[in-house]
């Protein structure tokens, strides 16, 4: 069976292109989160005890209200503003999966959007997904 993918110009993303550099290179990988490091022993005694406890099912959509509460705290604490935890406060699994649901959720076929270049390599494909057409800007050093 052949798939054909929506997606056919994607090509090699640059999280693929700095992982294999910074394995060739014994360096530490910034690229997608990888640490150099172990967790820390108390970490993940915290984190058995809570899939022990029964945290292990899906978070509701927008973020468990706990953390979203506490992220709208401390944003309110160190920036004076007012961001209501319920209305205002989305927890997402990652940059790239929120980038791709905000495009999703307001681009419609023939809709253009800008895109700064360079640009992070999840925009375009995005866009593209949903029916939009891309309108480049280069940047200027």
């Amino acid at each position: 069976m052949h798939f054909t993918s929506k997606l056919p110009d994607v090509g090699t993303t640059i999280f693929t292109v700095m992982s294999k550099l910074a394995h060739q290179e014994g360096a530490i990988n910034l690229a997608q989160g990888f640490p150099g490091f172990d967790s820390d022993p108390k970490l993940q005694q915290l984190v058995t005890k809570a899939m022990s406890d029964g945290y292990n099912q899906y978070a509701p959509m927008p973020g468990v209200y706990g953390l979203r509460e506490q992220i709208a705290n401390k944003i309110n604490t160190l920036y004076g503003s007012d961001y209501h935890p319920e209305s205002e406060v989305t927890v997402t699994a990652g940059a790239t999966q929120a980038i791709y649901t905000i495009v999703s959720a307001f681009i419609r076929p023939g809709d253009e959007v800008i895109v700064l270049k360079p640009a992070y390599d999840c925009y375009e494909p995005a866009v593209t997904v949903n029916g939009g057409t891309i309108v480049p800007i280069q940047l200027k050093a």
